[in-house]
């Protein structure tokens, strides 16, 4: 039995511009800007949720079942994938489309400007859940609109419990649509800005929303995670990280780390303590899959952080 991900997959090309932003941009000029950075900083990553999720969940130990579309120019990540032991049974390539793409030019201050380019992810309802056999637990994460709608309908409808991750997609849902993919989740996991965007959607406080589904997971960055389940809510601290190099991938770590609990029972406190300590992983390391970790390290670091074994 496996762990279904759905979502996207990308390649990231991160440029870094060595001064600020601000300096080069006139506020009274903006209607008619035209600006260039010069940029020798500049590299490659592998990424897209999808990819980055099912990364996680290998280096536990897991064999995650990614779902995704992709196009012509997916030849290196293929090879990545196989290369890591990723099944790409359910990764659909479309000879007419690019493979996702974004675009980032990060200044000294940390601003950045980036350019998203969709391409093949799009195309994400071409996948069909009931193409997928075996499968225990779900995510439903950042991928093409029309996708995401049915590939959380259908998992409802064919009982299989799941995870609703809408994150970066969160502006193309209105709030009805945003209570129907909720109507047959287990799980609502968002940042904390995105869970403002979603109280505002719907209508509804994380406590209500918490009614509907088993759980609404909240990250907040470096002051750790909220979890509201039962009428309750507990805080889990975040792991402090060896270094902060980059954020990059973190929530999609995280999210590794939840799935592999929540597919093993585990309770929601246990489960998000290991999300904390993949994203404490993952944050001192550049890109979402350069990480390189066994289950023996991470079981490691787990008793260190919170005294229990994995």
């Amino acid at each position: 039995m496996s762990i279904l991900v759905c979502g996207s997959i990308a390649y990231d090309t991160i440029m870094v511009f060595r001064d600020q932003f601000k300096n080069h941009i006139l506020p009274d000029q903006i209607h008619i800007l035209n600006v260039a950075f010069l940029v020798p900083d500049l590299r490659r990553e592998y990424g897209g949720c999808a990819g980055n999720i099912a990364y996680g969940l290998k280096l536990l130990g897991e064999e995650p079942l990614v779902m995704a579309t992709v196009g012509h120019d997916f030849d290196p990540y293929e090879r990545r994938m196989d290369l890591l032991g990723l099944s790409r049974r359910h990764v659909r390539r479309l000879p007419e489309e690019f493979t996702a793409q974004a675009f980032i030019t990060t200044d000294i201050d940390d601003n950045q400007i980036t350019a998203f380019h969709p391409g093949a992810m799009s195309h994400s309802h071409r996948n069909s859940i009931a193409e997928a056999e075996g499968v225990r637990l779900a995510i439903v994460s950042p991928d093409g609109r029309q996708g995401m709608v049915e590939h959380a309908r259908d998992l409802a409808r064919a009982k299989i419990p799941y995870v609703l991750d809408p994150g970066q997609g969160l502006p193309m849902f209105s709030g009805e649509d945003l209570l129907e993919m909720l109507a047959g989740a287990r799980c609502l996991t968002v940042n904390d800005y995105e869970a403002r965007m979603v109280e505002q959607k719907t209508g509804k406080s994380l406590a209500e929303l918490s009614t509907r589904v088993e759980a609404v997971v909240v990250t907040r960055g470096g002051e750790g995670a909220d979890i509201h389940f039962s009428g309750q809510q507990i805080h889990v601290p975040a792991v402090k990280p060896d270094s902060l190099v980059d954020p990059t991938g973190c929530g999609d770590a995280f999210r590794s780390g939840l799935l592999y609990g929540m597919a093993r029972g585990w309770d929601w406190r246990r489960a998000s303590r290991l999300a904390s300590l993949m994203g404490s992983i993952k944050i001192a390391h550049r890109g979402g899959q350069n990480h390189k970790v066994s289950r023996e390290e991470v079981g490691k670091r787990f008793l260190e952080a919170f005294g229990e074994t994995l």
